[in-house]
């Protein structure tokens, strides 16, 4: 399993816990940032860390800031990219389970560290109900084409 993190100034610290956590977990993981409070733009280290795991180089994306809002939004513009907002730990499981996500985004200002650590082991151990939701992700990537070839022509 491999483990890509971003974060933004406000998301910062947590992301950085979690860091700890996984080392602990023997869990691979690579940070693409931010490295710091300093104020930044969280479209900045969410865009380039979805991507790398829309391309297969990492198996999830641990995303971070205040509300977990601007980190699933832009992680979703990415093709290929199913990112959750994260707000309980049961919501990691079924992300997994229903959605197939492969990032999962947290709003630090508002959910504590054990939680935290609780939905990325759900969703760890978690596996894809395919039989159940399979067709509901092929349409997102139906639409991802659509849309894609679109933008294109």
């Amino acid at each position: 399993m491999r483990v890509i993190l971003a974060s933004d100034h406000r998301g910062y610290g947590m992301k950085e816990e979690i860091k700890k956590w996984l080392k602990e977990k023997d869990i691979e993981f690579f940070d693409e940032g931010c490295f710091s409070e300093e104020s930044c733009d969280y479209p900045d280290y969410s865009i380039k860390a979805a991507e790398k795991v829309s391309k297969g180089e990492f198996d999830l994306g641990l995303f971070f800031c205040h509300t977990g809002q601007g980190m699933v939004i832009s992680a979703n513009k990415v093709k290929g990219v199913r990112a959750a907002l994260v707000f309980k730990s049961e919501i990691g499981k079924l992300s997994k389970e229903h959605n197939n996500a492969n990032v999962l985004c947290f709003p630090a200002g508002y959910i504590d560290l054990d939680e935290v650590k609780s939905a990325i082991l759900g969703w760890i151990e978690a596996e894809f109900k395919e039989e159940r939701h399979k067709r509901r992700i092929e349409k997102i990537k139906k639409y991802e084409e659509i849309t894609s070839n679109k933008a294109k022509g």
